[in-house]
């Protein structure tokens, strides 16, 4: 494993439209925060059957995977280091994970499928699984990315929960805010989703009750954040949740940062619903922040 002192950022790379966004992303993220980035193509081992010529075959895998490496590495530029990898593991998402652990990545990135609309996020199998699963946070690029590559990284927004229930990725986005010099948004979505109307209560009154709570939760947030970064609060209210989605406005230098379900497992990331319809929303890169550990 490498021995630079840089912090480690793994890529999940195949060599397709979708693994070039994931290293647009990633190399964002490295000239942001001065991280190192590690190219990462999985193989998926084969199991010996006596079948002559199957461990020749894995070897072809593994040198073909380091040829889309070797064509991926081109798209860093000099300023990020770079090394590349091809470890063999039984799953593509299982090697990712242990290699992102072993070297003590920050982080996983990986780009979204290819069939999804231009400048939006929809899930392939890898990145379905590691929103389920890494211990790690978990960068998700949108479709079309790999274009904005010139557009450095210029603030992040946190989706702060309206309950204090909530699982928080407000610490990891002042973390990587200060590391990136970013500026910060607080942002609330609040909508008739949220929960059933009170007895006496009209859809307004309740929207009025939950915007409300909402704001003092974002004052509360933004008063305890240790950071000298600009940050600014926003409540986003509609009838559903993608309606106070609509409200959000998004620039090409945006990324956002959301929490895990609260009943998901601990340490582990978790993509709920609310996060889930937030990811379709944005046209911004999204980390998935794993749950904190208890």
């Amino acid at each position: 494993m490498s021995t630079d002192t840089h912090p480690r950022i793994t890529v999940g790379y195949l060599a397709t439209q979708s693994g070039d966004d994931g290293v647009a992303l990633a190399v964002a993220l490295a000239e942001s925060t001065g991280a190192a980035v590690d190219l990462v193509c999985v193989v998926r081992s084969e199991e010996p059957d006596g079948t002559p010529g199957r461990a020749a075959y894995q070897d072809m895998l593994v040198a073909r995977a380091q040829e889309w490496l070797a064509q991926g590495a081109k798209l860093v530029p000099d300023t990020v280091g770079v090394e590349l990898h091809a470890p063999v593991a039984e799953s593509f998402t299982e090697g990712l994970i242990d290699f992102a652990s072993a070297t003590g990545a920050e982080m996983i990135v990986v780009g979204g499928t290819r069939d999804g609309l231009f400048g939006r996020h929809t899930l392939g199998s890898i990145s379905s699984e590691l929103v389920h699963c890494s211990p790690l946070p978990v960068a998700l690029a949108p479709r079309g990315y790999s274009d904005r590559a010139d557009v450095p990284l210029a603030s992040i927004t946190v989706a702060v929960p309206t309950t204090t229930r909530g699982d928080n990725p407000l610490p990891f986005a002042l973390s990587l805010a200060e590391k990136a010099q970013l500026s910060i948004r607080l942002v609330s979505l609040v909508s008739l989703d949220d929960g059933p109307l009170a007895d006496s209560e009209t859809s307004a009154q309740t929207r009025a009750r939950h915007v409300a709570a909402a704001t003092a939760i974002l004052d509360e947030a933004r008063d305890g954040a240790d950071t000298a970064q600009e940050i600014e609060s926003v409540v986003a209210e509609g009838d559903t949740l993608d309606e106070a989605m609509e409200m959000l406005r998004w620039t090409e230098g945006d990324i956002v940062a959301v929490g895990s379900a609260r009943l998901g497992p601990p340490s582990r990331a978790f993509l709920g619903s609310t996060a889930a319809r937030i990811l379709r929303g944005t046209t911004a890169p999204i980390i998935v922040v794993p749950k904190s550990g208890g």
